[in-house]
């Protein structure tokens, strides 16, 4: 059976950092869940179906198959994951902006959802993987045997998150990005589908505190005792 470890929270905790570094770190496959969404948006559009469509756009995502590995040797360009579908890697494909609006757009489909977490069910089911997102640990795997809600007070992760916009280059106050955030926060706990939530049997760790190489070390710490 794979080690899964299943790891949510809300905006600029930190997650991916975090999940990307600790995989690397274990050997494990990092899941990007958001990436299965753009998938979606791609076959949508490569098959002409609208992204507000959830009945074309799941049943279009059903029919293929999705798959994921860590790179290889003749893969290093710079990817976290080398993204599969039907055997043809879209690895790039899936990480322009246009796709990251249609991810945005097919997240807010149920139909689609279901489909989905399905797929990245498969996904795990084979390979240890570190996997993050907002309904890993409730829904997408439920039976993780480390499941993790990564979080940090509001006023550090709008201090990540506006030091995050500041190296892009964009010009944004601290106070635009705070209140950003605490919107965020609400809208992601408040959604119909699939709010954001922390489950009995989650770790809360708060890094609040923490440099990012002691949230990883705490945790690899945690997989190395469980294992």
């Amino acid at each position: 059976m794979s080690f899964q470890i299943a790891i949510d929270g809300p905006v600029a905790a930190g997650k991916g950092t975090v999940a990307k570094l600790l995989a690397k770190r274990l050997n494990f496959l990092y899941v990007d869940t958001g990436a299965t969404y753009r998938v979606a948006a791609l076959l949508a559009k490569q098959a002409g179906i609208d992204w507000t469509n959830d009945d074309e756009v799941a049943a279009c995502v059903d029919k293929a198959q999705i798959d994921m590995h860590n790179p290889s040797d003749a893969e290093s360009d710079g990817r976290q994951t080398t993204v599969l579908v039907d055997g043809a890697d879209v690895s790039w494909a899936i990480r322009t902006e246009d796709m990251g609006k249609g991810a945005s757009a097919v997240a807010k489909l149920g139909k689609v959802r279901q489909v989905l977490v399905k797929k990245q069910q498969d996904i795990a089911a084979s390979q240890d993987v570190v996997m993050e997102g907002r309904d890993i640990t409730y829904k997408v795997l439920p039976n993780a045997q480390l499941k993790i809600y990564l979080t940090a007070n509001e006023e550090k992760r709008a201090h990540r998150r506006h030091q995050e916009l500041l190296v892009r280059g964009e010009d944004v106050e601290y106070e635009t990005v705070l209140s950003d955030l605490k919107a965020r926060d609400k809208q992601d706990s408040e959604r119909a589908i699939d709010p954001l939530q922390i489950v009995e049997d989650a770790w809360v760790l708060d890094t609040s505190n923490l440099t990012i190489e002691q949230v990883v070390d705490q945790i690899e710490a945690k997989v190395n005792q469980l294992r």
